[in-house]
């Protein structure tokens, strides 16, 4: 086993095991946390001893995205310094911090799905903006009953990323999608699985035995063939465009976390209030 102060990794009898381990913060993604992340996922994805991957939160929580308390604090200056060395010290709006937190989560999810090997998401509880895109590049989804699904960006006045305008629509239409972008329904395992979100349903309590006898199967099974099928999926859901979305998604996100609507946005969130976005009072 291996870790860094938030990313757990695991290899057991093939199947290689990243977990995301930051409760006290809803398993959100700070630049340090996307970073190691990062790292951890492209290692897994090339080890060949490697043959299936799960990726999951601590339990009770999968993950909720970018840290939005790290973004309106400011970050912090030492790790933002880390994608402009010797750049000057100088304030950083909120869409330049989102920026170097998505960098790395885009190349996560970028790397997940080149990978010649499954990737799993185990989801165990809330499941939400970055979260919902980072388990949705997954080519499998598991959920305990306790877990919830939510688009959620739109609440503070964010216009969504990390792959989640890339791959919530193929899964559940444009019209399903549509309304979880507007509507914001919370969905519960259930209705995650109804809405094709998520492949399968376990107990709480059998969860982790679920997920490994899952696991298990698809490490037992005709690695090379996976790896062909997988890049014939790629090819047919037009995933050879992904890199150039979620370059989209970033443009597109910085934006929106720049302006009025987000800075109102996330008040609100902090304030446990209904956003008030400017020009409708």
């Amino acid at each position: 086993m291996s870790a860094t102060t938030h990313i757990r990794t695991q290899v057991e009898r093939g199947v290689g095991t990243l977990t995301i381990d930051r409760p006290q913060r809803f398993n959100s993604l700070d630049v340090s946390t996307a970073r190691d992340l990062r790292k951890a996922g492209l290692q897994l994805a090339r080890d060949p001893a490697v043959r299936v991957v799960v990726l999951r939160g601590s339990p009770g929580i999968f993950c909720s995205g970018a840290d939005l308390k790290y973004i309106r604090a400011g970050g912090d200056p030492a790790e933002l310094a880390y994608l402009t060395p010797g750049a000057r010290p100088v304030p950083l709006g909120p869409g330049e911090i989102f920026k170097q937190i998505l960098e790395y989560l885009h190349a996560t999810i970028s790397e997940i799905r080149r990978a010649p090997k499954p990737f799993i998401a185990a989801v165990d509880g809330a499941c939400a903006a970055g979260g919902l895109g980072l388990a949705m590049s997954c080519d499998l989804v598991f959920a305990s009953e306790r877990s919830t699904f939510e688009w959620a960006y739109a609440k503070t006045g964010l216009s969504g990323a990390e792959s989640s305008t890339f791959f919530v629509p193929r899964l559940v239409g444009l019209r399903f999608a549509a309304e979880m972008l507007l509507l914001n329904p919370r969905l519960d395992a259930a209705a995650a699985r109804s809405a094709g979100l998520v492949n399968g349903v376990f107990s709480v309590s059998g969860f982790d035995a679920e997920i490994d006898a899952v696991a298990g199967r698809i490490a037992a099974g005709p690695s090379a063939a996976y790896a062909a099928a997988k890049q014939l999926f790629n090819e047919a859901m037009g995933v050879d465009r992904l890199d150039h979305h979620l370059d989209r998604e970033l443009e597109a996100l910085v934006r929106s976390a720049d302006s009025p609507e987000f800075t109102e946005g996330v008040e609100a969130f902090f304030s446990r209030r209904p956003p008030r976005f400017p020009g409708t009072e």
